[in-house]
């Protein structure tokens, strides 16, 4: 195996495998290199739809091997530092990897430490996640017979921000249609100060809240979990307000207040990838640092980073990627010919499809300033308005995105 390319890429996730893709089909660059561990390559998006027994969750995933380009050189291996000085990259078994440029795309990991106590309760009992184990969260929902049912998620950045609130809102309606809703609190408790950032989807989704009568708590700080107790333990923040005021069962214990749980999801707290933390490569806070608009490193000129792993101010999602992938394939291709940056930028686009029941859906297209920022193509779905729930959207999450994502976006094709 060659160990200098043209284009390195850490990452077999949608962000590296599109970028490989685009680079190859569309630029028809030759020598690309992919360092990912991973067999399997999944959809993510649709782990929502599974905690809610909606979706299969062996469709959610494929063997690396069949989304990897074929032109691309695989390298099976992971990443575990990097020497930017010398364009270089080590891995656990292969050795050292040179490069003329590389893109930075390993997603990001978890670190349960972060919340003491949740490592070991979470996928167990009644604590679950989508994010790690969809199909025990909908085992959680289904064998739920009333009590406390607690939604929440950690200070950290996570992805796709809307996610733990989408779980809520369709484990609600199955606990509705199974008679357990009325001997339940559904309690939804977050560091944030609103439901959502985008006004124009916060009011529809407040709307959704009132119509299912659930508690949110806003400033509350997940600081740890006592698994055994089923209590989730929270530091409240000065501007810690309620909505919905439900009267679960809560204790002190100096500054934090507890909140007793029959069950419980939460996201996991996230962070960089230890190689990439440990690098010179990331900001105080620990991300990739990357510029905002072009996607290229901000002291390295022939880094480029994208996806969850990228220090930018908007929602990690698979939706960011799609737009993020094109800038950087034109970034990197005009470096390559002319020694000099494209004018394309990133507006900072994101998008959460907000589902709120079985059968509805908001989506939530927005850029840096969340400035609501709709696609011009949902009118051909006759969507006039998708900030507003509508069946159509929920069509689009389950059947549409995830044809898209298998046949076009890894293909390299622009979507």
């Amino acid at each position: 195996m060659s160990t200098h390319h043209q284009v390195l890429i850490i990452g077999g996730g949608t962000a590296g495998i599109m970028v490989a893709a685009q680079l190859i089909e569309q630029q028809k660059l030759t020598q690309v290199a992919i360092i990912e561990p991973a067999e399997t390559h999944y959809y993510q998006p649709a782990w929502t739809l599974v905690g809610a027994g909606t979706y299969d969750f062996a469709k959610t995933a494929r063997p690396m091997a069949s989304v990897m380009p074929a032109q691309a050189t695989w390298i099976k291996d992971r990443a575990t530092g990097f020497d930017p000085a010398n364009n270089s990259v080590h891995t656990a078994t292969s050795g050292t990897f040179t490069y003329d440029y590389l893109v930075v795309a390993p997603g990001l990991a978890y670190d349960m430490s972060l919340v003491p106590g949740l490592g070991e309760a979470l996928g167990k009992g009644v604590v679950c996640s989508n994010y790690t184990d969809a199909r025990h969260t909908w085992e959680v929902v289904k064998n739920f017979k009333g009590g406390t049912a607690l939604f929440t998620q950690p200070t950290t950045p996570i992805k796709c921000g809307g996610a733990p609130q989408k779980t809520m809102y369709l484990s609600d309606s199955y606990w509705r249609k199974n008679g357990v809703r009325e001997k339940s609190e559904v309690v939804f408790a977050t560091a944030g100060t609103v439901i959502f950032g985008v006004p124009e989807i916060k009011k529809t989704l407040m709307e959704v809240v009132d119509r299912k009568d659930l508690n949110l708590r806003f400033g509350y700080q997940l600081k740890k979990i006592d698994g055994p107790n089923r209590i989730a333990w929270y530091a409240l923040a000065d501007f810690a307000a309620e909505h919905n005021h439900k009267n679960v069962k809560t204790e002190r214990d100096g500054d934090l207040t507890g909140i007793h749980f029959d069950m419980l999801h939460t996201a996991p707290p996230s962070v960089a990838p230890k190689f990439v933390q440990d690098s010179p490569l990331v900001n105080a806070a620990g991300w990739l640092d990357v510029d905002h608009h072009s996607m290229q490193h901000k002291r390295y000129p022939n880094i480029f980073g994208l996806g969850d792993v990228a220090a930018l101010p908007t929602a990690k999602t698979g939706a960011a990627i799609r737009k993020q992938v094109p800038i950087v394939v034109d970034n990197l291709a005009l470096l390559i010919k002319t020694g000099k940056l494209g004018t394309m930028s990133y507006n900072g686009y994101s998008s959460c499809p907000l589902v709120t029941d079985y059968g509805k859906m908001v989506l939530a297209e927005f850029d840096y300033d969340n400035k609501f920022i709709p696609d011009p193509k949902l009118k051909q779905l006759l969507i006039k308005d998708s900030s507003k729930e509508h069946w159509r959207l929920w069509m689009l999450k389950k059947y549409m995105l995830p044809y898209l994502y298998w046949n076009k976006m890894m293909k390299g094709q622009d979507v």
